[in-house]
């Protein structure tokens, strides 16, 4: 028989799901198609409209060995398994004459655990997992969701929550989920035939088509326990997010209350004097967080050092008691000496990590009003760990709409631990890169305007001839307004600013779910959404309700941030410029990300307002410019003003 040609399974693909082929889509699929045949690598950027999900699934379903793809967002997961997935499926299975299989895994928290519902959580105090609220606040908003999860428990099939609808808090979903750690093995425990988390790996080992997550990923790399299976193939989307995902899952923290629920988890496992010994570090590592103040550590203070110190020392003699004693008076002792392990590991293991003070750590100290002081210790670079774990023994394919910074993709690579494009050396992995462009005609269909005559935004205070441009704007759009802040204080000042002021309602992030201002910002065209970091890249609103989209300001990371500035110092250190590496190159992928919220489907049209003057007048601002899609520039006010209300005549007109 002869193998299908991929133009006809591609072809078939799109039909079935209602789409239409596009160039960039076919030029996707067939350098997908050659990564796989040449076991090589790609970075491809597909912009908004290109239809990338199915560029890299049908090369990968037809290709017939196992392959994994990892996403960055909840919503891509889904529309991949619950959509995409099951039609290409379908759409190739009288060419491909087999029906591929497809699962999603995540981490073992994301599953319901049946031990954990059924025996109730090991707590610190005298809490069980449901008499707490039953005896007391049944009418509690914990109470109510842990009689809901009871109930969903027993018709769920996943016991993912995800497919909790509407979810529920963490802390309700931490009574009833364990992290690996705590998991007492499917072996060992009473609910193992049962489990989700088990069934859901048993589903990946079986499925031609693996959909997880960026930080499972990570994790399956950092861990050296393999968590996913197999697989001769990683497809990553949103590629964009990965690096700060891989940096997430690899670093560690610690805080008193923490450190706190440990020792009260240990101490009934453990002896007295050995119990004592982690109370007595734990009592001083408190003290000193008491007096910590915000921000990096480049040397670890002598006081910090001994408590940590201290903390390794007991926490490690703990883990060993924990390991050699049984005491048949503990009820469900295997799940209790499991939490209070995990529990006591993970102190251990943050504290001898900061105490062996690795060149490549970056440490601080971080401050919040309502929970006080936390240590944190990140790794200054991820790229050699990816470069050794990501690119070895199989084809990698990552794409995004924005991997190209400044007009190539050496940035983005650099930060996976890739050379340049086409260099080779030991243990380098080569790479190719495509952008396959977008369908859309973005000097038609979208103005990037930068209010150049603005004053230049500084740390603090408020910017009142940015409100006054902002005002101007969203009236002259009709509302339409998608306002992206660099800080959450940034929006909220103009929101509480414009709602006096104009009669355009303002949603603010933080006020409603995510989700659900999202729906609102759909309906209603003369409606205003603002908020910060989430909304630059998770709005997906085509059509008439979006067509101004305004940046308050370059989004630089904070000059404190511990972890960004640690990271462009080390930059300059060897020869490079900080700025451009770190700070220019975060701020031109979200502005691309941002950017990228305008213009959604062919028949879109507005303008991305930027009030930050530094774009045209700095000379930073023409590598932040090609990062951007080629919109038509103006930095001429009452040109913006005039597009816009043109712009909102026309969807009035339509009935919009």
């Amino acid at each position: 028989m002869t193998k299908p040609s991929l133009p006809d399974l591609l072809h078939a693909a799109v039909s079935a799901v209602g789409g239409t082929e596009r160039p960039g889509q076919v030029a996707m699929a067939e350098a997908v198609a050659e990564a796989i045949d040449d076991n090589s690598h790609r970075l491809i950027q597909a912009g908004t409209g290109t239809g990338k999900s199915l560029g890299y699934l049908v090369p990968a379903l037809a290709h017939g060995e196992r392959v994994v793809v990892a996403t960055a967002t909840l919503a891509l997961q889904r529309q991949l398994v619950e959509r995409d997935l099951p039609r290409t499926v379908e759409a190739l299975h009288p060419q491909l004459r087999r029906r591929p299989q497809f699962a999603m895994l995540k981490g073992r928290s994301n599953y319901l655990c049946l031990h954990r519902l059924h025996e109730g959580a090991p707590q610190d105090e005298e809490e069980g997992l449901f008499d707490q609220f039953e005896a007391a606040t049944p009418t509690s908003k914990l109470g109510k969701d842990l009689l809901r999860l009871r109930d969903w428990a027993d018709e769920t099939e996943t016991g993912d929550r995800d497919d909790l609808t509407p979810g529920v808090s963490d802390k309700a979903w931490s009574q009833i989920s364990v992290s690996s750690r705590e998991c007492l093995g499917a072996s060992k425990c009473a609910y193992g035939a049962e489990c989700f988390a088990e069934a859901a790996r048993e589903r990946a080992k079986l499925a031609d088509v693996v959909v997880t997550n960026h930080a499972l990923l990570a994790i399956d790399a950092i861990e050296g326990a393999p968590v996913l299976p197999q697989h001769e193939v990683l497809i990553v989307d949103e590629a964009h997010e990965l690096v700060s995902r891989v940096t997430g899952v690899a670093t560690g923290e610690l805080t008193p209350g923490q450190v706190n629920r440990a020792v009260k988890r240990a101490a009934k496992l453990v002896d007295e004097k050995t119990a004592d010994s982690l109370q007595t570090a734990s009592e001083s590592f408190e003290r000193v967080m008491e007096l910590a103040l915000p921000g990096r550590l480049e040397e670890v203070p002598e006081d910090l050092g001994y408590a940590l110190m201290a903390l390794r020392d007991a926490a490690r003699n703990v883990i060993s008691a924990i390991g050699a004693t049984r005491d048949k008076s503990v009820q469900d002792e295997d799940a209790v000496r499991k939490q209070a392990l995990a529990a006591v590991e993970s102190v251990h293991g943050v504290a001898e990590r900061i105490t062996n003070g690795s060149e490549y750590d970056v440490v601080w100290y971080e401050r919040h009003d309502r929970f006080g002081a936390t240590l944190r210790v990140a790794p200054l670079s991820v790229s050699g760990l990816l470069r050794e774990k990501l690119f070895e023994d199989r084809s990698v394919v990552l794409t995004s709409a924005t991997l190209k910074l400044g007009g190539d993709f050496n940035g983005v690579a650099a930060s996976l631990g890739l050379s340049a494009e086409g260099v080779e050396g030991e243990d380098v992995p080569l790479w190719k890169g495509l952008d396959v462009g977008s369908p859309f005609d973005y000097p038609k269909q979208g103005i990037l305007y930068v209010a150049k005559h603005l004053a230049t935004p500084g740390r603090e205070g408020t910017r009142g001839d940015m409100m006054d441009e902002l005002a101007e704007l969203i009236e002259a759009a009709g509302g339409r307004t998608l306002g992206l802040f660099s800080s959450m204080r940034g929006a909220k000042a103009a929101a509480e600013e414009l709602r006096g002021r104009i009669e355009n309602p303002i949603l603010l992030q933080g006020e409603e779910t995510l989700g659900e201002l999202i729906k609102m910002f759909a309906a209603a065209p003369a409606t205003c959404l603002f908020g910060t970091l989430s909304l630059w890249q998770g709005v997906d609103v085509p059509g008439p309700s979006c067509q101004l989209v305004v940046m308050d300001r370059i989004p630089f990371p904070r000059p404190d941030d511990p972890l960004m500035s640690a990271r462009q110092k080390s930059v300059e250190e060897h020869g490079g410029n900080g700025f451009m590496a770190v700070a220019a190159t975060h701020a031109a992928l979200l502005m691309a990300q941002g950017a990228g919220r305008l213009v959604r489907a062919t028949g879109d049209r507005g303008v991305v307002a930027v009030l930050d003057p530094r774009l045209a007048t700095a000379r930073y601002g023409s590598f932040l410019k090609a990062t951007l899609p080629d919109f038509w520039y103006t930095t001429d006010r009452n040109q913006a003003r005039r597009s816009l209300a043109a712009i909102d005549a026309t969807a009035k007109a339509d009935g919009a």
